[in-house]
Parts: structure tokens; C-alpha cells; sequence
């Protein structure tokens, strides 16, 4: 595994340490959705919350520049898939507004922050 020190080279990326963050405020935040959608919607938005880091530090670990920024975009469109069950829970009433917005904006940072790394990526290619 690529190491930068003592830890993983993936836990080094910014996008990665806020995705991580995000994800276990989702896990936080479905422990409350009702129980009727353990196997919905709790289990999808949960499945693309971790999408999102495991991508980035899968992407890491790879051989090559291109596998790499592959990995980062399935980590780029997971984080917009949050953003949809985000909202749909949102609409549901199982999030209230202010977690949906706080939520909301962190993969939408996550997002950007994942374009410039895989701009980044590119250009050294």
C-alpha cells in the first residue's frame, strides 16, 4: 500500500478526509430514518456515502495515473448520487432541513474537490 509516513497516501488527500467525515455523519444521520427503510433507503444512501472514500483510497492503491482518475470519477458520481438521497430524505421528512443543507453542501465540495484532484491527475499523465 502507498504510504506517506506512517499512514495511507489516501488518508493524506483532503477530498478523502472530508468524505470520510460525511460518511460517518450519514451513518449519525440514517440511525434515525424509520425502521421500514433499513433495507431503502438508509442502506442506499449509506452504500454511496462510503462509495465515495473507499473510491478515493481504492484509487490510491492503484498501478497506474488512469486507473486512478477512473476511481476518482466512480468516487465523483457517488457523491452526487448522496446528494439525490439526500434530498429524497429531505423531502421524506426523515432529515430536517438544516442536515440536509450541511450534508448537501459537503459532497458538493467533495464533488469539486475530487475534479480538481482528477484535473490534476491528468495533466501529469
Amino acid at each position: 500500500m502507498l504510504r506517506s509516513g506512517s499512514r495511507p497516501l489516501f488518508e493524506s488527500l483532503e477530498a478523502w478526509k472530508l468524505a470520510h467525515e460525511l460518511a460517518l455523519r450519514i451513518y449519525r444521520e440514517t440511525e434515525t430514518f424509520p425502521l421500514r427503510e433499513r433495507f431503502g433507503l438508509t442502506q442506499q444512501l449509506r452504500r454511496a456515502a462510503t462509495s465515495v472514500p473507499a473510491n478515493l483510497a481504492e484509487g490510491c492503491g492503484r498501478a497506474t495515473t488512469r486507473e486512478y482518475v477512473r476511481f476518482c470519477s466512480i468516487a465523483r458520481g457517488s457523491a452526487f448520487e448522496v446528494r439525490y438521497h439526500l434530498r429524497l430524505a429531505g423531502d421524506l421528512g426523515f432529515l430536517s432541513a438544516e442536515a440536509y443543507v450541511q450534508c448537501d453542501d459537503g459532497y458538493d465540495r467533495v464533488g469539486k474537490m475530487v475534479h480538481f484532484l482528477m484535473r490534476s491527475l491528468e495533466r501529469q499523465a
